[in-house]
């Protein structure tokens, strides 16, 4: 009788590898890359979504202009936003809108510039010229109402530049944009505090130090670091602004 051959013996020299063991390697292989893709659906899932950052058409938009602590447009309520609308303001490449608006702080202006949002944050590029005097007052104008504070917090997150978060760059935060924010918040763009938490259903914060002015140089060192601040929340419209104490941040 002829001799049999067991073809499922591995010859680690022959590059025929048997098939009944090429069946088991790829099975291994297909458990293997389905697991990993699981695994990331389930890591990727555990976080908030925020919505993806995006760089939108021109607009032009009307209100009245804060310079402080960073650029933003108080815009007179509509339908979506019925207690009002703050637009923070970004300028052209790494530098920040705070030379234009200056001139205007306080007073009714056109803005145009292309729409940056991200979840609740809400942004416009302003590029040089892009602030000028209405032709006509609107007949309600922005209602000049205070800032309403809404206590102490101490919340965990990251410090990101405002721009590149809303969509302007990808990626917008983490450790591989933390050269690029560094430069942008050094311009003078807004620093914003993208959080884990949530205060009034908002998770992006406007930096500012505890008397409302701009953030310190020592900002710069915690950018794309996971970090707990502790400050005042303030609330302008539906913008929040976070008026850290500085002196009792901490590394997480």
């Amino acid at each position: 009788m002829p001799e049999a051959k067991d073809q499922s013996f591995f010859v680690g020299f022959d590059n025929n590898v048997p098939r009944p063991l090429a069946g088991f390697a790829l099975r291994i292989a297909a458990l293997l890359i389905g697991g990993f893709a699981m695994l990331a659906l389930v890591l990727g899932g555990g976080g908030e979504d925020t919505g993806p950052g995006i760089y939108g058409d021109e607009i032009i938009m009307q209100g009245e202009l804060h310079a402080k602590p960073y650029p933003f447009l108080r815009v007179a309520a509509d339908r979506d936003h019925p207690a009002g609308r703050a637009i923070l303001l970004a300028g052209d490449g790494k530098v920040g809108a705070e030379g234009d608006a200056k001139p205007f702080d306080g007073q009714q202006v056109v803005a145009r510039g292309a729409a940056l949002k991200r979840g609740t944050l809400d942004m416009m590029v302003v590029g040089s010229g892009g602030f000028s005097m209405p032709a006509k007052l609107p007949g309600a104008a922005v209602p000049a109402q205070a800032p309403v504070s809404r206590g102490t917090w101490r919340l965990s997150g990251e410090i990101c530049d405002g721009k590149c978060l809303g969509g302007a760059m990808r990626p917008g935060s983490g450790l591989a944009h933390k050269a690029c924010a560094n430069l942008c918040i050094s311009g003078g763009q807004p620093p914003v505090f993208a959080s884990t938490g949530t205060v009034d259903g908002t998770s992006f914060f406007l930096l500012a130090d505890k008397n409302g002015g701009p953030v310190p140089d020592a900002v710069y060192d915690l950018v794309a670091l996971p970090v707990d601040l502790e400050g005042d929340v303030e609330r302008v419209d539906n913008m929040l602004i976070l008026k850290v104490d500085w002196a009792k941040l901490a590394r997480r």
